[in-house]
């Protein structure tokens, strides 16, 4: 979220009612939180400025699109370019999210590729940017915690299982 202003229960209940049925109407959201229409909208408008929702892409699995294979490639950059590199990271398609990182390593990448020699042609394409400076690939194995925020939305709704 790019403000300070953090969520109220009002807003945590209505991001848990979309992670329940991301595709939900606002019509049908109003139903289930017993809120007027109007209100619904509004919240979900303001939560759309402040980023609290981000880009609903991330559901697709990169599978369906033939990218069976997921890798994290850890980089060192040249500092004083690192936009630059994330500029270039972000032309390569496979590249599905770089996170900034402090310690020893600059960049946690994450890509996917159809087979280990397409794999082989991302990796060299990271590694090729123009200021980075070595780079380490491991192949994801199996994810045994998908990315969720469910457990926290329950918290700061006050609804049960939440921590």
């Amino acid at each position: 979220m790019t403000g300070e202003e953090s969520l109220d229960v009002l807003d945590a209940r209505l991001l848990l009612a979309l992670a329940d049925e991301p595709r939900a109407p606002v019509a049908a959201l109003a139903e289930r939180l017993g809120l007027s229409r109007n209100t619904v909208q509004a919240r979900l408008g303001k939560l759309q400025r402040r980023g609290a929702l981000l880009s609903f892409e991330r559901c697709v699995d990169p599978a369906a699109l033939g990218y069976r294979l997921s890798a994290v490639i850890t980089t060192r950059v040249t500092q004083r370019r690192l936009e630059e590199v994330a500029d270039a990271l972000g032309r390569i398609p496979e590249v599905v999210e770089v996170d900034g990182l402090s310690g020893d390593t600059d960049l946690l990448v994450r890509v996917v590729a159809t087979d280990a020699d397409d794999l082989y042609r991302v990796a060299g394409q990271v590694l090729a940017a123009p200021g980075v400076e070595r780079t380490s690939t491991a192949l994801v194995m199996r994810r045994l915690v998908g990315r969720r925020l469910t457990p926290l939305l329950r918290r700061s709704a006050g609804e049960p299982g939440g921590g």
